[in-house]
Formats: structure tokens, C-alpha cells, sequence
């Protein structure tokens, strides 16, 4: 199973909210440290905003913030707000099966309990969970591995 990266940069802008805690932020401040698409960004933010983990404020000094402690925002609950689906195979999705041995196939039954057990894993993590106490704003971390292009990653923080 393989997050999109919607629920990626989802989680990366509540990661960042949670670390910063003393001002609003904007959605151009959290593109640039992530290296991201302002526009693909926008998009993220609005969701966040809509479901209710995000507060925004609009206007000259607007910006956003965490709608409620870190430790009350449960990574499951994100997680299922912003993945589209969670079809991890093909059978998962009534609508575009065209698999001819799904009625005669046992995987489709353990492809569930793994995914099931994934997001009760994440059930069990708040974003707190997931923010480490260090100075992150002023130092990013990379990745230790590059990007799929073969470049390195540019200010990754997850």
C-alpha cells in the first residue's frame, strides 16, 4: 500500500503547523520549506481546512493553523479524509474489476486485513506522535535516499 502524495503533502502541512505554534502560516511559507506546488498546495489546504483539521484565516495578515492540539488530530482520521480510496488492488473497485479470477482468488480477503490493520495502526497516533521536538524550521532534513527523478530531494521534511 502506497499513500498518495495528496495524503502526503497533507500530512506534511499539519507536521509544520504542529511545529509551529507561535504565528499563523501561509500557504507560500509552507510550499517553499517543502519545496512543493504553491497550487497543488492550495488544494491540500482547502481539504484540510474543510474537514476540519486546519483553521484559516483570510485576508492581509491571514494564514493558517491547527484547528485543535496536535495530540487531538488522530493520523487515521487524516489519513482516511484525504486518500481517495484505498483500492490497493484491482478487485477493491466494483467499478473496474475486469480481474477474471476474483470470485476464485483469497487474496482480495487478505489484501483487507492488512489494510485494515494499517489503519488501525494509524488509529493508534495522534499528529503529536509524529512531531519531533527539535528545530526543524530552521534546519530541513533530507532524505537519506534521492527522489525517484535520481536527484536528491530538495528540503524534504518527511
Amino acid at each position: 500500500m502506497q499513500l498518495t502524495q495528496y495524503t502526503d503533502y497533507s500530512l506534511r502541512v499539519l507536521i509544520y503547523l504542529a511545529k509551529k505554534t507561535e504565528d499563523l502560516s501561509t500557504v507560500s511559507e509552507i510550499a517553499e520549506y517543502h519545496g512543493i506546488s504553491r497550487n497543488h498546495l492550495v488544494k491540500v489546504i482547502h481539504n484540510l481546512a474543510l474537514k476540519g483539521f486546519i483553521l484559516t484565516t483570510r485576508g492581509r495578515n491571514g494564514g493558517m493553523r491547527l484547528s485543535r492540539p496536535p495530540s487531538k488530530i488522530i493520523l487515521g482520521d487524516v489519513i482516511r479524509n484525504t486518500e481517495p480510496n484505498f483500492d490497493i488492488a484491482e478487485c477493491f473497485n466494483a467499478t473496474n474489476n475486469c480481474c477474471v479470477i476474483t470470485h476464485n482468488c483469497g487474496l482480495k480477503s487478505i489484501f483487507h486485513e492488512a489494510q485494515m490493520g494499517f489503519i488501525k495502526a494509524m488509529d493508534k497516533y495522534t499528529l503529536a506522535d509524529a512531531v519531533v521536538r527539535d528545530n526543524l524550521m530552521s534546519k530541513p532534513i533530507s532524505l537519506p535516499f534521492p527522489a525517484r527523478s535520481g536527484q536528491p530531494c530538495k528540503n524534504n521534511a518527511l
